[in-house]
């Protein structure tokens, strides 16, 4: 397996689509078929539903989720019931999800079962944790791109991400998307002690002044910054927001930049919310954004084929996304064929 040694080093994994049939369950197959040999414990858990037999949007086939003897799975109690392998109930949760409450297990058999996990990335968070007394190795989560909050480094160690024809029939538009969600992911930390400083900061948004002190320029979400009444840039031009960043938030801080240079830092890239032409614009104009912690990204796996019945070369796609990325790209149906 070309990336088992990188996904060896880590505790935990999430595997993100782009979008919706991307091939993030073959990928998430296909890491699990490679390490069933490895020697490792293995849990397998997912952030809202995966693993049905039909997609519920276009009613396609999907793959099911394949489960070995001692693999771990936390599922909820209603696709546990239905579930395709003989398993050992390990714990059962208080809490519950829309689908009933939250069963951990270990497969006896081979077998297949739906995984819906955690409704939350507190819960899911502490569900990893709680897998050490399973003595279990590394957690996979299979996730969702609305739900990308789970790839945030304060939840899993790294990510996998799954990209395809279901992005785009346009091959230099799949590129394109892809590249920017990858650029997204890989922007740099912020350095210094700053960072550390800043960390903690809950909410609000905030301003570093010329002698390094945090001062505090809205006590709310970022969506409120008000650039009317006052100048956002009194204390300086590196604002921390400890939400979410969007268009809006860039062209308020464009419209009053006079010349100066921006820096902006986020948590991490789960908190961005902004397109490829604004963000170009506002890079061009000088701006730049930082993360306080980056997830590592340990490899884009691509699937040629669309739900909607046509697909793309898939080594005309490996050689397209390899150009431009520096992370390695695979087709997991051929390497695994």
């Amino acid at each position: 397996m070309p990336f088992l040694k990188d996904i060896l080093k880590h505790k935990s994994v999430s595997l993100i689509g782009l979008e919706k049939n991307t091939g993030k369950t073959e990928c998430l197959n296909y890491v699990l078929g490679q390490l069933k040999c490895s020697g490792h414990r293995v849990a397998v858990t997912s952030v809202g539903l995966d693993g049905e037999s039909s997609d519920q949007v276009t009613n396609t086939p999907k793959p099911e989720i394949n489960l070995y003897e001692n693999l771990i799975f936390a599922t909820s109690e209603k696709h546990y019931r239905q579930k395709k392998v003989t398993a050992e109930i390990l714990d059962v949760s208080d809490r519950k999800t829309a689908l009933g409450r939250l069963i951990t297990a270990k497969a006896r058999f081979e077998g297949k079962c739906i995984i819906s996990g955690p409704s939350d990335t507190m819960w899911l968070k502490n569900l990893i944790g709680s897998m050490n007394k399973y003595d279990v190795d590394i957690t996979l989560v299979d996730g969702a791109i609305s739900r990308r909050s789970l790839a945030s480094p304060a939840v899993t160690d790294c990510m996998l991400l799954a990209t395809g024809a279901a992005v785009s029939a346009n091959l230099q538009q799949l590129v394109k998307r892809t590249k920017f969600a990858v650029d997204l992911i890989q922007l740099p930390c912020f350095p210094g002690q700053l960072s550390v400083d800043i960390q903690d900061l809950e909410s609000g948004t905030w301003a570093v002044d010329k002698n390094g002190e945090i001062q505090v320029l809205e006590e709310g979400s970022s969506l409120h910054l008000n650039t009317s009444s006052k100048d956002i840039f009194r204390f300086g031009s590196t604002f921390f927001f400890s939400g979410m960043i969007t268009d809006r938030v860039l062209d308020q801080l464009s419209r009053q930049q006079n010349g100066q240079l921006i820096r902006v830092i986020v948590k991490d890239f789960t908190r961005i919310f902004v397109s490829p032409e604004k963000l170009l614009k506002f890079e061009r104009e000088g701006g730049k954004i930082f993360v306080l912690n980056r997830s590592e990204l340990i490899a884009v796996c691509v699937n040629p084929y669309s739900p909607q019945g046509y697909h793309l070369d898939s080594d005309a796609m490996i050689n397209a996304l390899a150009g431009v990325l520096t992370v390695p790209v695979f087709d997991v149906k051929r390497i695994s064929a």
